[in-house]
C-alpha cells in the first residue's frame, strides 16, 4: 500500500465532501432555490443538469445513457492510469492531481448512475448531476461593436458547478501548469572512454 495512502485519502475526502453537499442540497432545497453566501457573487444555487461538467448538455435520452456509460469507461481508465502512476513512482504532484480528476469524475458518475433511482425520477444511468456553486462575479452588457455578442447581457462566471467539477478542473489545470516538472525525462549518464561523464 506504500504510495497509495495520500491518493486514496484525496479520493475519499473529495467523494465524501461532494456527495455530502449534493445530498444536503438535494434533500433541503428545491430546484432554482438559492441563498447568498458572500454578497451577490458567491451563491448556493440548486440546479441539475443532464450532461457534462458545468451544466453542458449532450443530446436526449440516448445521449444521456451514452454519456453515463462513457463516464464509467473513462473513470475506469483514469483509475487504471492512477494505479500505474503510483506503482511506477511517477512525480508525486502528477499522482495527486490525477487522484483529484479521478475523484471528481467518480463523484459525478454516482449522480448519473444512481440518483435517478434513489430519488425516484429516472431509471439507472439516467440520473441528473447536482450543481450548486454559482459565482456571478461580473454582470453587464457587451458593447454594440463586439462581434456576435454585441448588445447582449453577460455574466462572469455563469456556469453552476459542484465539488466534483472543481476537483477535475484543479487537477487538469495543475497538470497543464506543471507538466514540465511532471514529465521531465531523466538525463542518462554514461562513462566516456576517458572516464568522463557523458549526458545523453
Amino acid at each position: 500500500m506504500k504510495g497509495f495512502t495520500k491518493p486514496l485519502l484525496i479520493v475519499f475526502l473529495v467523494l465524501l465532501a461532494d456527495q455530502a453537499l449534493k445530498t444536503w442540497v438535494k434533500t433541503n432545497m428545491f430546484i432554482g432555490q438559492e441563498f447568498k453566501i458572500i454578497g451577490n457573487w458567491f451563491i448556493i444555487h440548486f440546479t441539475e443538469n443532464n450532461g457534462m461538467a458545468f451544466g453542458m448538455e449532450f443530446g436526449g435520452e440516448f445521449g444521456k445513457l451514452a454519456l453515463s456509460l462513457f463516464r464509467i469507461g473513462a473513470v475506469a481508465g483514469i483509475g487504471y492510469g492512477l494505479v500505474h502512476l503510483i506503482k511506477h513512482k511517477y512525480h508525486r504532484g502528477l499522482i495527486l492531481n490525477v487522484a483529484l480528476i479521478f475523484s471528481g469524475a467518480l463523484g459525478n458518475i454516482i449522480d448519473s448512475v444512481i440518483y435517478g433511482k434513489i430519488y425516484g425520477y429516472a431509471p439507472l444511468f439516467h440520473g441528473k448531476v447536482v450543481d450548486m456553486f454559482y459565482f456571478p462575479l461580473m454582470e453587464g452588457i457587451f458593447p454594440k461593436w463586439v462581434p456576435i455578442w454585441g448588445g447582449e447581457d453577460y455574466i462572469f462566471f455563469r456556469p453552476v458547478f459542484n465539488i466534483a467539477d472543481a476537483a477535475i478542473s484543479v487537477g487538469v489545470i495543475a497538470i497543464l501548469i506543471f507538466q514540465k516538472n511532471y514529465f521531465k525525462e531523466d538525463v542518462k549518464e554514461e562513462i566516456g572512454p576517458n572516464n568522463e561523464v557523458v549526458e545523453d
